[in-house]
């Protein structure tokens, strides 16, 4: 079995966990699943793949660190106009903002840096994934589907000198000619949506995600009603 978790904050007004709940939730995740990266080999038990969108800040001061505790992989998704190479701001300055504001705000470095994010590739647990360019709906006129797929890949790939071979569709939105266009660049996409797998396959090549943002408790999600529930909509959407 393979549950994909998608995850934006900690500790912010919208879209987050409470971190201490969130470390619970990293620890029950830790003892019960193996964490891993679609660029791992073929998966036998039961796994899961983390996947924080936006890359956000706190990720890097408040998220990383636990995932380092408890030796579990994530992948962060990254709106590539939104980042900086550096940034000396102080933390308490790059963190103070509401979700809503983080994207008006990038220069004062609301989003994860490059250098930020060479430090937690070298760690082995964090894999940069593309979230497009500009964070926007694929879905809206003119958008220009080149940009928001080739240069967001490029840029990683330049700035990080790594190989990116997945997307996560920014609000989950897209139709059968973007994913069309999408796996032509990439080979594991990303989309919204409780459903679980049995490998990075997916259902019609696309990735559903289980909503792990508000949670009340840290196995919450992993209860054998929601398990089951996700396992019925993976049927469902299957045909």
């Amino acid at each position: 079995m393979l549950i994909n978790l998608m995850y934006h904050h900690v500790n912010s007004d919208r879209c987050s966990n409470d971190l201490e709940i969130f470390e619970k939730h990293i620890k029950y995740i830790s003892e019960n699943f193996k964490t891993t990266f679609p660029t791992d080999e073929k998966l036998k038990g039961n796994y899961a793949c983390l996947i924080f969108d936006d890359a956000y800040v706190d990720f890097y001061y408040l998220i990383f660190p636990i995932l380092k505790k408890y030796k579990v992989k994530a992948l962060l998704a990254v709106p590539t106009k939104y980042i900086l190479n550096s940034c000396e701001n102080d933390t308490s300055l790059r963190m103070s903002f509401e979700h809503n504001d983080e994207f008006k705000n990038y220069e004062k470095g609301t989003f994860c840096t490059f250098e930020e994010m060479k430090e937690m590739i070298a760690s082995n647990l964090v894999q940069i994934v593309s979230h497009s360019h500009t964070h926007t709906n694929l879905l809206e006129e003119n958008i220009d589907l080149d940009q928001e797929l080739n240069l967001s890949k490029k840029i990683l790939e330049d700035k990080l000198n790594i190989k990116v071979e997945t997307f996560v569709y920014p609000f989950g939105k897209f139709n059968k000619e973007i994913a069309q266009q999408t796996h032509k660049v990439y080979k594991y996409s990303f989309r919204i949506g409780n459903a679980i797998h049995k490998d990075f396959s997916g259902i019609k090549g696309i990735n559903y995600r289980v909503n792990a943002d508000g949670l009340k408790t840290a196995d919450e999600i992993f209860k054998f009603p929601k398990i089951l529930k996700y396992k019925f909509k993976a049927l469902i959407k299957s045909f």
